[in-house]
C-alpha cells in the first residue's frame, strides 16, 4: 500500500462511489474553505493503482506558522478494515509533521449505535463502539459534543421504495393536519435565485438574534450557491403568503359554515352542530381580522413567512439552515416546504430527507427539544454519528490549547 497526495479529479471520482460521502466531504466544500482563509489537499492509500482511501483535507496556518488539519466528514474508507485504517492514519500522521501541522480533526460520516425514533438504541443495532476503540488506540481523543463543528444527532426519514402517499400516512397525525392546513391556505413555497439570497439572509438574521445563535454573512450562502447550484446540489426556499387571497379563502370558509347552517332544521338534535358550526366562523373571523391588522402593519399584499436551504446530494436530501419571522410561524410554513421536498426527494429517487441537527440524547428531553418534536411529527429515526475527534502531531498541540484558554 502507498499513501500519496491525489488529484481533485482522481478523489472526485472516489467521492462520487462511496457510501459514506456527503456535501462536507465534496471537492467544492475544499473550495468553500479556501475563501474562508483555510487551503486543502486532497490524501489517500492505493494499492495496485486502485484507491483504498479518499480524503479531502483542509488546513490553516495559527500562531507561530502552525497548522491545523481538519477532514471535514472524512476520512472516506471501510473503517472495518483495521490494517487499512491503521495504515492511513500513521502515515497521514508523519505527514501533517512534515508540513508543520499540530493537529488533526475528524468526524467521519459513520452511525456510532442505531436508534429509533425516541432516541433509545435498537437491540442487536448498528453498533460502532469498535471504530471508536481503533481511533482512541491510534491516538485520537474525543471531542466534546458541545464543541464540536459539525452535528453529531441527526433525524432521518427512509424514502426507497416508497410512494408519497405511503409516507404521508405514516406521519403523525397533527403533522398531516397541519400540512394539510397549509396547503389550504394558500401558502407558496419558491425556489429563490443568487440575486434574492439578502431575503434568505434577513431570515436567518432575524432568527438568529431571537434563538441566540451566530448567523452566517451572506458570503456564505452566496458561495454556497456558485460551488453548489450548477449541479443542483443545492435549493434555497422561501414560504410566503398573498393575505388578499386569504382573508378571500376565510371569507369562502365562512360563507360554506354559514350555508350549512342554514340549512339545518330547528330540531333538538342539530343544537350541537350548530354550536360548533358557529364557534368555527368566531374563529375564522379571528384569522380576517388578524390577517388584516398584519396587512395594514406591513402594508405588504404579500409577507414572507420562511426560508430553508437544502443540500441534494445523492442518497439523501439535507435541510441544512432554516428560519422563521416569529409573527409569522403560526402559519407553519416549515412543515409544508418539508413536506416538498420530501416529495422532490421521493421523485428524484433520493434514499432519505435527512432533517439534520437535533440535539444530543433527545431521551432526556434536553434545550431545544422542540426542533426535534418537529421533526419527529415526520414519523422518521434519530441517527447519532460517532462524533468528532483530534490527534495530537507535536508539541505545539498543548502549547495551544492553553493560548485557547487563556482566550477563553
Amino acid at each position: 500500500m502507498e499513501f500519496l497526495e491525489i488529484a481533485e479529479k482522481e478523489y472526485e471520482k472516489y467521492w462520487n462511489q462511496s457510501k459514506y460521502k456527503t456535501f462536507l466531504s465534496s471537492p467544492k466544500i475544499g473550495k468553500l474553505r479556501k475563501l474562508e482563509g483555510w487551503d486543502y489537499k486532497f490524501v489517500g492509500v492505493k494499492e495496485e493503482k486502485k484507491l483504498l482511501v479518499g480524503a479531502l483535507i483542509v488546513f490553516r496556518k495559527t500562531h507561530f506558522n502552525k497548522k491545523e488539519y481538519y477532514m471535514p466528514r472524512g476520512p472516506l474508507l471501510d473503517f472495518n478494515d483495521i490494517k487499512l485504517v491503521e495504515f492511513f492514519f500513521y502515515n497521514l500522521k508523519d505527514y501533517i509533521k512534515k508540513n508543520n501541522g499540530y493537529k488533526l480533526r475528524i468526524d467521519p460520516y459513520i452511525i456510532n449505535k442505531q436508534r429509533d425514533i425516541d432516541g433509545n438504541i435498537v437491540e442487536d443495532g448498528i453498533d460502532n463502539t469498535k471504530i471508536k476503540e481503533e481511533l482512541f488506540k491510534i491516538g485520537f481523543k474525543q471531542i466534546e459534543e458541545d464543541k464540536m463543528e459539525q452535528v453529531g444527532w441527526m433525524f432521518c426519514l427512509d424514502l426507497k421504495n416508497k410512494t408519497k402517499d405511503e409516507i404521508f400516512k405514516e406521519m403523525y397525525p397533527s403533522c398531516r393536519n397541519t400540512i394539510r392546513k397549509a396547503e389550504k391556505i394558500g401558502i407558496n413555497i419558491n425556489e429563490i435565485e443568487y440575486k434574492e439570497l439578502d431575503k434568505f439572509q434577513d431570515i436567518m438574521e432575524e432568527t438568529s438574534k431571537r434563538k441566540g445563535f451566530s448567523n452566517r454573512k451572506i458570503s456564505y450562502y452566496q458561495n454556497m450557491y456558485n460551488l453548489f447550484h450548477k449541479d443542483n446540489e443545492i435549493k434555497f426556499f422561501i414560504s410566503t403568503l398573498n393575505l388578499t387571497k386569504y382573508i378571500e379563502r376565510l371569507n369562502q370558509d365562512i360563507k360554506e359554515r354559514q350555508d350549512k347552517l342554514e340549512s339545518l332544521g330547528n330540531a333538538k338534535y342539530n343544537d350541537g352542530q350548530k354550536k360548533n358550526l358557529n364557534q368555527e366562523i368566531e374563529s375564522i373571523n379571528k384569522r380576517i381580522e388578524e390577517a388584516k391588522k398584519i396587512k395594514k402593519e406591513t402594508n405588504k399584499e404579500t409577507i414572507t413567512l420562511s426560508g430553508s436551504m437544502f443540500m441534494l446530494i445523492k442518497p439523501e436530501i439535507i435541510y441544512l439552515s432554516s428560519g422563521n419571522y416569529e409573527e409569522f410561524m403560526k402559519f407553519n410554513a416549515q412543515y409544508l416546504i418539508q413536506w416538498e421536498l420530501i416529495k422532490y426527494g421521493i421523485e428524484n429517487g433520493f434514499d432519505r430527507h435527512n432533517f439534520y441537527g437535533i440535539p444530543a440524547n433527545i431521551n432526556e428531553h434536553p434545550k431545544d427539544y422542540g426542533i426535534y418534536e418537529f421533526k419527529r411529527g415526520f414519523n422518521g429515526y434519530v441517527e447519532e454519528l460517532i462524533g468528532e475527534y483530534e490527534m495530537p502531531i507535536s508539541g505545539y498541540y498543548n502549547i495551544e490549547k492553553i493560548i485557547r484558554k487563556v482566550r477563553n
